[in-house]
């Protein structure tokens, strides 16, 4: 199987959209600011200085995920990630982590840092694979749906 990951391009929008919102129907629920965010990925994400990513599986998105600036220089919040239905389990997943921690290296950001759920067990132990360690979540977490922080040094 080719996966090849691509930035970010206007015509794949509607499938950031798209992926993850299925995504977070089958996990959770959509909150008002997943759909603004999602809607708008320039404006909420590559405008503020953050990256948009996209598997492609010939030729056709499969999976995404953002890197997003935070408070701290440096360090960008590794989120909205999600891959498609019919292509879950096939390590896409793992590919687009693997992208974006040799990005981060690239750039020479100190960290990237995620919030998630421990309901996603196979996410937290593929975090957790690759050097995340959990920090302590703060009590005005900016998602009502993770209960869990993590950070990988790099």
């Amino acid at each position: 199987m080719n996966i090849k990951i691509v930035d970010y391009k206007p015509d794949y929008a509607k499938r950031f959209y798209d992926l993850n919102i299925e995504w977070l129907k089958s996990f959770f629920y959509v909150e008002p600011f997943d759909e603004e965010v999602l809607s708008q990925p320039e404006t909420y994400i590559i405008k503020k200085g953050g990256y948009v990513f996209f598997a492609l599986k010939d030729e056709t998105v499969v999976g995404t995920v953002a890197l997003m600036p935070t408070e701290e220089f440096g360090v960008l919040e590794l989120t909205k990630m999600a891959v498609s239905l019919e292509t879950r389990g096939q390590k896409i997943g793992q590919k687009l982590l693997q992208f974006c921690i040799e990005f981060a290296k690239s750039q020479q950001l100190k960290a990237l840092l995620l919030y998630s759920s421990t309901k996603l067990e196979n996410a937290i132990y593929l975090y957790r694979k690759y050097g995340f360690k959990e920090l302590e979540l703060e009590s005005d977490s900016p998602y009502k749906r993770s209960d869990i922080k993590m950070l990988l040094e790099l």
